[in-house]
């Protein structure tokens, strides 16, 4: 079967222009000196300050906010499509890049359990930067997460139709099946088919699939706990009959072991994209029982249960398989895109099946919920008028942003299908580029925290360090591996090796993408210069809410 290398990744609506009204409340922006700072608002101040936008709310809990973030992630389809690559630049220490790519998005979670905490939106990033470092930035950050969210959106529904064919051919045994899974006209035929189920399922909301969400990420964790304790059961048996087992040490753990540096952000790039869509249960928040607190608890659950896994695996596969670049090592170039692919009959045996399972209830559950930020991105971004209002629309039933899914689906059909008709070069430089994206928009997050609660830092250590310490040093690691990975996509060997006027392909699509931002926002600056003009959603406003 063709290779396709694949990494990824989400995340209901608003009511027609009703009347909006200005609640002064601007102390929740900018706290007056000796006033009431936003950490001392009420749970329901805090909603209040919201402009409504029609979702379905308290229709998640704290489980299921849990559940979608680790949804969203998609832990066994994002280790099948970066076990190879992280061991490929970093070999041993992939447990260590693993820990290291945790570290940056501990210290983000922190802000944005703040910030959800005082401004509960949906918009999220979007919403909380533009209140903070002003319009400007705040749209290049929404457009940053959508962005992100295509690209993973695309290659979720390529890793899933890969797998699905490769069950079926496990099921039946056909050859046929597997031919036409690996034709690029039936594998992308079946991409669009995944996309367009998936846009549905969203379209009609969370609850009417909510124990289809807990089914398969319950199967997924269960599948991948059973290949980790059996591949520790056999380690060794993976390696070439010439080359030793590796024997565990303390020193995979070590980050500092990595030959390069560049080799090391290369990997934390990557181990930074397996973290990505935990967020989405902030992304729902305005959905949520306890809309203030709920998902940040939820966002920090989903994170520790993902680092554990990780972890675990990376550690498991090592001491099977090695890092040969032969046969099941985890370096062959020929196998690294899909290492479950290869690894799940020879580590599970008869139950490898159940890995080719998991991988594809794996991609189909986050191919769903990833819908879930940029659909309501857009929604938060139409509504406070950055976006054409059409994107505002909720349909009165399902009370989700119909026409956001729809945008989010047909762009994300789009993108696949021309990046594979056009190189399968490109399309796996896509999934190097997805990570600065990553780092842009989660990097501008942080830095809007420190700077909207910079009048409480020196109210006492928990407000510093929480608000300020821990969400700086995210930022600034996440920036450092911004500036640091766009130096590196300059080189025609990053990614694919493939390039463009002899300029690393994935330098292009990446700030290309970013550029493609940019003049949207020029245009919609033009067509709607009161957002960018600040008077509708800015740190020096008040918020806007709608009348009851």
């Amino acid at each position: 079967m063709k290779k396709r290398h694949a990494a990824g990744k989400i995340k209901t609506a608003a009511t027609d222009t009703a009347r909006y009204t200005v609640r002064g409340m601007a102390q929740l922006v900018n706290p007056p000196a000796g006033g009431i700072a936003p950490s001392a608002a009420s749970e329901e101040t805090a909603t209040e300050e919201i402009r409504s936008k029609g979702l379905h709310k308290n229709s998640v809990g704290l489980f299921g906010s849990a559940v979608i973030g680790l949804s969203t992630v998609a832990p066994v389809y994002c280790l099948t499509s970066t076990l190879g690559p992280t061991v490929g630049e970093v070999g041993l220490q992939m447990p260590a890049v693993f820990l290291a790519g945790f570290l940056p998005m501990l210290l983000v979670a922190f802000a944005y359990r703040e910030l959800n905490r005082v401004i509960p939106d949906c918009g999220t990033s979007f919403t909380w930067t533009v209140k903070a470092l002003g319009p400007r930035i705040g749209w290049m950050t929404g457009w940053g997460l959508v962005i992100a969210t295509v690209i993973v959106l695309s290659n979720l529904a390529g890793v899933a139709a890969e797998f699905f064919y490769l069950l079926l051919g496990e099921l039946t045994g056909s050859e046929a099946i597997l031919r036409f899974g690996g034709s690029t006209a039936g594998h992308v035929l079946t991409v669009l088919a995944f996309i367009a189920v998936a846009t549905a399922i969203s379209y009609r909301g969370m609850t009417a699939t909510k124990w289809f969400q807990y089914a398969l990420v319950t199967l997924q964790m269960v599948v991948l706990a059973l290949f980790v304790a059996m591949a520790f059961g056999k380690a060794g048996e993976g390696v070439a009959a010439s080359a030793s087992a590796p024997e565990f040490s303390l020193a995979w753990f070590d980050p500092f072991s990595v030959t390069s540096f560049t080799a090391f952000t290369a990997g934390l790039s990557l181990s930074i994209f397996i973290y990505w869509g935990w967020d989405t249960s902030l992304t729902v928040n305005e959905e949520t029982s306890g809309s203030t607190r709920t998902p940040g608890r939820a966002a920090m659950i989903s994170i520790a249960v993902l680092v554990t896994s990780y972890v675990l695996t990376a550690v498991a596969a090592l001491m099977f398989s090695g890092t040969g670049t032969t046969g099941l090592g985890l370096g062959n170039p020929e196998t690294s895109d899909n290492v479950f692919a290869v690894l799940a009959d020879p580590v599970m045996g008869p139950l490898g099946v159940l890995l080719f399972l998991a991988v594809v209830a794996s991609a189909a559950a986050s191919l769903q919920t990833t819908f879930l930020p940029a659909a309501r991105t857009m929604l938060a971004m139409s509504t406070y008028k950055a976006f054409p209002a059409s994107f505002a629309r909720v349909h009165p039933r399902f009370e989700t942003p119909g026409r956001a899914t729809v945008a989010a689906g047909v762009a994300t059909g789009v993108f696949y299908a021309v990046m594979t008709l056009v190189s399968e070069n490109v399309l796996i430089d896509t999934i190097y580029a997805l990570g600065l994206m990553i780092c842009f928009y989660y990097a501008l997050t942080a830095f809007a925290c420190v700077w909207h609660f910079r009048g409480e830092l020196t109210r006492g250590v928990r407000d510093a360090v929480t608000k300020g310490v821990l969400p700086l040093l995210g930022g600034v690691l996440l920036t450092a591996v911004f500036v640091k990975t766009m130096a590196d996509m300059w080189d025609p060997a990053y990614g694919s090796g493939s390039s463009i006027a002899g300029v690393g392909s994935v330098f292009v699509i990446g700030v290309g993408l970013l550029l493609v931002g940019l003049v949207l926002m020029l245009v919609m600056q033009r067509r709607s210069p009161a957002f960018f003009r600040g008077e509708v959603l800015t740190h020096s406003t008040p918020a806007l809410v709608a009348k009851d």
